[in-house]
């Protein structure tokens, strides 16, 4: 299936019900689209299965509570939505898209408590995320932009809102012939690229930042528990951007991104070593365990 994500043959669940691909449409006047209001989650489905699907379930819910947007369904209704969108498009493979928004309704302002809260579930047939960087190593640019602090924005969330500034990072980072760009935080500390969390390593252990200003990735926690299962010293910790010079090794973890290495960042250069080729290894066999 290929061409425009708005004139595809399938189906997608909207609101409880399955409709056509073609007549998913939302008004012009959504609110989502003039004010932000809106959550998401990207899963993964192998053989089937969803990885870590109730996890995602539970975060879309989490994520509209934090946006004061109570989202009217619960995590059962979530899994069903999920599992019938897929068994009605014939995939056993696919990337599943949960997208929560206010719609249209009486309220055309900031307010809109009167305004309906909705949602979708969509999906389509994705391969790897950064081509074959699986290989040689994503490169990176570090973006001009910064992730905000949580006292301005709701960063545990997985709100649309925050990913404005990854798509004009990724633009960027492409125009220059990378893959992605990653982010400092407000601080001044290594933050995330625009979709991924970020993983480094040094003397066989690992570096990551502590989520307290980005999202704490499904992924990048269950890349941490695996890590410590093989033994793996794992610092969260706050790392500082010259401190890239001296890791050996620097990967990404992500619904979509999976475990991907990284081959370069700005100026500075990473080998796609031993660790990070395990990790991935082992990841990509327990999502399809």
């Amino acid at each position: 299936m290929a061409g425009s994500y708005e004139d595809r043959d399938g189906y997608i669940w909207m609101d409880g019900t399955l409709v056509d691909w073609r007549d998913a449409k939302v008004h012009i006047l959504t609110h989502a689209m003039h004010y932000a209001s809106s959550v998401f989650e990207g899963e993964r489905c192998y053989n089937g299965k969803i990885f870590k699907s109730v996890a995602h379930s539970e975060r879309l819910l989490a994520s509209g509570k934090a946006l004061d947007m109570p989202i009217p369904y619960s995590v059962e209704e979530i899994e069903k939505a999920k599992y019938d969108m897929l068994k009605a498009n014939g995939w056993t493979d696919a990337y599943v898209r949960v997208v929560a928004w206010r719609g249209a309704g009486e309220d055309m302002g900031v307010s809109a408590l009167r305004n309906p809260v909705r949602m979708a579930v969509a999906g389509w047939e994705w391969g790897a995320y950064y081509g074959d960087a699986k290989m040689k190593g994503a490169k990176l640019d570090i973006a001009k932009w910064k992730r905000p602090s949580p006292e301005t924005i709701p960063t545990a969330a997985k709100a649309a809102g925050l990913y404005m500034i990854c798509t004009m990072s990724k633009h960027a980072a492409e125009a220059k012939g990378c893959s992605d760009a990653l982010f400092m935080d407000y601080r001044g500390y290594v933050a995330e690229a625009t979709g991924a969390n970020i993983f480094f390593v040094k003397d066989g252990e690992v570096h990551t930042p502590i989520p307290d200003a980005i999202l704490n990735g499904i992924t990048r926690q269950t890349v941490i528990a695996m890590l410590k299962d093989k033994g793996v010293t794992v610092h969260e910790r706050r790392i500082l951007p010259e401190e890239l010079e001296g890791f050996e090794q620097c990967f990404l973890t992500g619904t979509a991104a999976e475990v991907t290495p990284v081959g370069q960042i700005g100026d500075y250069m990473f080998e796609v070593g031993a660790l990070t080729r395990e990790i991935s290894e082992d990841y990509e066999k327990l999502v399809r365990s």
